[in-house]
């Protein structure tokens, strides 16, 4: 499984943005999709993720301002967000997770793709 991510950007506060992620491979075998960040001196931590059968849970950052999709169809996943904060400049990384077991930390997805930069001017 490959992922391939795109959106990212420079966008004033209060903006939006909207991140894709496109998967390629064996994506039959993908369960769970998600948007992990990662800031400068900080540890990664869970934006969104959202399983196969649709179930969804954003992290605490995430809520009321940022939705996530997924279109198994043309295998992707999406981050909509909205009312963007200076906080949530950092580098956004989608990842996979085979099977059925859910995953409870970023540790245990299976693929990463390769990190998107969005900065957030005040």
């Amino acid at each position: 499984v490959q992922l391939q991510a795109s959106g990212g950007g420079l966008v004033q506060a209060g903006g939006s943005l909207q991140l894709s992620c496109a998967a390629s491979g064996d994506v039959i075998t993908i369960n769970v999709m998600a948007w992990y960040r990662q800031a400068p001196g900080k540890q990664r931590e869970l934006v969104a993720d959202i399983t196969r059968g649709g179930s969804i849970k954003y992290g605490d950052s995430a809520k009321g301002r940022f939705i996530i999709s997924r279109d198994d169809a043309k295998n992707t996943v999406s981050l909509q967000m909205n009312s963007l904060k200076p906080e949530d400049t950092a580098v956004y990384y989608c990842a996979a997770k085979l099977g059925t077991r859910l995953p409870y930390q970023w540790t245990e997805y299976d693929y990463w793709g390769q990190g998107t930069q969005v900065t957030v001017s005040s």
